[in-house]
């Protein structure tokens, strides 16, 4: 019931908005990233993160701090926040909180098979899998052969199981069949979630379905830059692409027989949303793309926090709060390694 949600929204989430607000407030600023960009040292970054929200999360950690340090300690205090909301969560809040995690869900189990396709140390995996995507039976991926066999053993008990049903083929598991079912995962699992906030209705419904409309966009046209050159077909490439969102259906039509980067920037200046990305870009590169992206969701995200009596202002929260991590990550590494010229090539200001 659109614009009724001010009535009953506060029962059971208007504590739980006001906390995700209060969270938003602590996000890094433009002058913080300015501070942290003039780091010489990752002891210096610590100091500077000392007097954020993440100050307590680094404070007992010793020197020298490696990169990796870091960002476990930053995804630490989501995580934290997380389960926090989530234990404060009645339904349907609940399980629009649980959703937002099966993308890391998707992303752990890709990596765990991948790593052991390579024949990695399952153990060694395990710590490099994200924290929100764990669940109990994650360290038997190891085990499976085929998509057959890692849906019968490890994920027919998992929230996944319902987007398998698309790609469960008996063929071996290498490289390229990992990477269209690690795709055809998302593309279930943002269907899904589409329908979920649809479902939903009012404000949420409003907001959500632009967040995840966007999310399927970028998808389908990395999943294009990327078949670019490969054995995938045009119809492999099409189911790959999700069935909402602002390209669906004709831009997918046009994406799947792109041969080239500056066809695909053909089709994207047809929508005036991405026609904004795509002048950032010039012609043949695609490697400033995913910055682009990231800028413009971004801006996106921060839009969902200027309405109230919705859930996309948790949604908004974990993605921002992600991509401040990601930033702090380039900006440690570009610091570790000696090349502080290029600590701006990929950080994305959040305010």
């Amino acid at each position: 019931m659109y614009g009724f949600e001010a009535l009953t929204f506060n029962i059971h989430s208007g504590y739980l908005e006001a906390i995700v607000r209060g969270h938003r407030s602590g996000l890094l600023t433009a002058a913080d990233y300015n501070n942290l960009c003039q780091c010489e040292t990752l002891d210096d970054i610590k100091m500077h993160l000392s007097a954020t929200e993440y100050g307590p999360y680094l404070q007992n950690e010793p020197s020298p701090l490696h990169t990796t340090t870091i960002v476990e300690k930053c995804t630490l205090k989501l995580v934290d926040e997380y389960k926090h909301m989530l234990s404060q969560a009645t339904e349907p809040l609940s399980t629009f909180l649980q959703y937002i995690t099966y993308g890391h869900m998707i992303d752990n189990v890709v990596l765990i098979v991948t790593g052991t396709l390579h024949e990695r140390d399952v153990h060694e995996l395990l710590e490099k899998c994200h924290p929100l995507g764990m669940f109990d039976s994650i360290a038997t991926l190891a085990v499976a052969q085929n998509m057959r066999e890692l849906y019968r053993l490890v994920l027919v008990d998992t929230p996944l199981a319902p987007y398998f049903s698309e790609c469960i083929t008996s063929e071996d598991l290498d490289d390229m069949n990992i990477e269209i079912m690690r795709n055809t995962l998302y593309k279930a699992y943002l269907e899904d979630f589409y329908d979920f906030c649809q479902k939903l209705g009012g404000a949420t419904a409003e907001i959500m379905s632009d967040l995840l409309a966007f999310e399927a966009d970028r998808r389908a046209v990395n999943i294009t830059i990327n078949s670019i050159g490969t054995e995938l077909t045009r119809d492999d490439r099409r189911k790959l692409y999700s069935n909402f969102g602002l390209l669906y259906p004709y831009g997918h039509e046009e994406l799947a027989v792109c041969e080239d980067i500056d066809q695909v920037r053909g089709v994207m200046e047809k929508y005036p949303p991405y026609q904004t990305i795509f002048a950032k870009l010039s012609y043949g590169e695609s490697q400033m793309l995913d910055k682009a992206f990231y800028e413009e969701e971004v801006k996106r995200l921060c839009l969902a926090f200027e309405q109230q009596f919705h859930y996309g202002v948790f949604f908004a929260y974990m993605r921002l709060r992600e991509q401040e991590i990601r930033n702090l990550m380039w900006i440690s590494e570009c610091v570790a390694q000696n090349q502080k010229s290029r600590v701006h090539d990929s950080v994305v200001f959040i305010f």
